[in-house]
């Protein structure tokens, strides 16, 4: 028998959240029915394509075969749905961005209030998460990253160069040894990323400063930054949110000047989607636009 469309989204949706009723959530449908259309699914194929664990239900090889099938019948039904949409001047509907921390806290808010403003139908979902979002899955429709992907069929572009530089407050600089040079960095506390948690070796900043010792660290820039403005020590910042930390002073700015670049990854399939071309070339419009307003109020 063949898989109904229907079943298939509901196959996704718990493949990619791994609950039932996280995935009930998502299609706004009761947990029990969700269970019940897998299980006719399953009984459809003939063919157990789940199993539930500690972590929840984990797809079994038959599960991922069909995955592989479901995502290329998604992929075409957003491409008919895209096709058969009616041209208008404004967005609407659902998009969902998945960015790194920094950028998903600094930048995106402004951004997409901002495409909001121009589009009042638009729903806007920003997904930070401190890992590489999985594309291939639908965790997102686009994604904001730090390097550009490689592999997959995907759609890159670069979006922009952003700035980072050594922080910390005034308060903690006259309580601490004079930082005269990189050298000096041993004998302070240096907040960072937690070692084996950096997802992206863009992130690796201080490793190549020669710090081999993070005294505070998180996964969140938010969370660095943070600790760093009470006075609790040094860390690398983006410049675009230092405007958000008044009390943070760029130090060693002529030995430390860092540049990373965002980019837009999408899936290849969507190239013709006019409503998400639109809205990525917003998208990359704003974080351009406010990369730049940031980084100059963060000038010395």
């Amino acid at each position: 028998m063949t898989p109904n469309w229907d079943d298939m989204r509901v196959f996704l949706a718990v493949a990619r959240e791994e609950s039932l009723s996280a995935a009930g959530r998502l299609l706004r449908i009761d947990p029990a029915t969700v269970g019940r259309r897998v299980a006719r699914l399953e009984a459809s194929l003939d063919a157990p394509l789940f199993t539930k664990s500690q972590q929840g239900y984990v797809l079994t090889s038959a599960g991922e075969r069909l995955m592989d099938h479901g995502l290329k019948a998604e992929e075409a039904m957003r491409a008919a749905a895209g096709a058969m949409a009616e041209p208008s001047e404004r967005l609407s509907g659902q998009i969902r961005i998945g960015a790194p921390d920094g950028c998903a806290n600094y930048l995106l808010p402004q951004v997409c209030g901002k495409i909001c403003d121009a589009n009042p139908n638009l729903d806007i979902q920003i997904l930070a998460l401190p890992r590489v979002i999985n594309l291939s899955r639908r965790e997102a429709d686009m994604a904001v990253t730090v390097s550009a992907p490689t592999a997959g069929k995907l759609l890159v572009q670069k979006i922009t160069d952003y700035k980072l530089h050594l922080v910390a407050t005034q308060e903690y600089l006259a309580d601490h040894p004079a930082v005269h040079s990189i050298r000096t960095l041993g004998g302070h506390r240096m907040i960072g990323y937690i070692p084996d948690m950096i997802f992206d070796r863009e992130l690796d900043y201080l490793v190549d400063l020669g710090v081999d010792r993070v005294a505070l660290a998180s996964n969140s820039v938010s969370v660095q930054l943070r600790q760093v403005s009470q006075g609790s020590g040094i860390c690398i910042a983006h410049d675009f949110t230092l405007p958000f930390h008044p009390k943070l002073k760029k130090i060693l700015v002529d030995q430390v000047s860092l540049t990373r670049s965002f980019h837009l990854v999408r899936h290849q399939g969507d190239q013709r989607n006019e409503r998400l071309n639109r809205f990525a070339q917003a998208l990359s419009q704003g974080i351009r636009d406010e990369v730049e307003r940031l980084e100059a109020e963060a000038s010395p």
